[in-house]
């Protein structure tokens, strides 16, 4: 039995990697423990035992999500056909997409994005463009295909960088909050009077 535990204990540590044992400079770590806690609260580290409460309980809505958020916000010029945030998945309407010079066909666009991650990582999203083309002449004579285009990538760059954006403005909302219930706190043990800090 006792051998077992030392297999698991040893495989354990072994799927643990590398970065597990990284430790950072001692530069970089604050000698106060006061500003070591605000400087991990503020880059949204650690747990917190007791912070600010809340009330009602606790509900996953997608405007917590900062990709969704960013991928609503940025395709926010053109109708959605479906938009599950439960399944992953927002689809466009089509729109148009023509050129000054493509008189001759009708140019039409579609956009779906794929939510594979709640992470704001290149490889958490997935953006697919469908290009239907149809004669001036006659529109029920229509093409449609997926296309690959620079469109693609300035799409899910902007998702990207607006995530990031909602990411930074939450964490630091996230850590005023708790500096200021941390600073109630001491407030109330020294004997103040309790201000409403949400």
């Amino acid at each position: 039995m006792q051998k077992i535990f030392y297999l698991l204990v040893i495989l354990f540590l072994s799927s643990c990697g590398k970065d597990m044992f990284t430790f950072p400079s001692a530069k970089d770590v604050p000698i106060d423990v006061n500003e070591r806690v605000e400087k991990n609260i503020e880059e949204g580290r650690g747990i917190s035992f007791g912070g600010p409460k809340r009330q009602g309980g606790v509900f996953d809505f997608a405007s917590s999500n900062e990709m969704w958020r960013a991928s609503i916000e940025v395709l926010d010029f053109v109708s959605f056909t479906n938009a599950s945030y439960s399944g992953g998945i927002i689809i466009t309407d089509w729109f148009s997409g023509n050129n000054k010079d493509e008189e001759t066909k009708l140019r039409e666009l579609k956009i779906t994005v794929r939510f594979l991650s709640n992470e704001i990582r290149a490889d958490g999203l997935k953006v697919i463009v469908h290009e239907k083309l149809c004669s001036s002449i006659d529109k029920s004579d229509c093409q449609i295909q997926k296309i690959e285009s620079e469109i693609t990538n300035q799409i899910k760059l902007a998702i990207l960088k607006k995530a990031s954006i909602f990411k930074e403005q939450g964490d630091r909302a996230n850590a005023d909050s708790v500096r200021k219930y941390r600073k109630g706190s001491k407030n109330k043990k020294a004997g103040k009077t309790p201000k409403d800090y949400n």
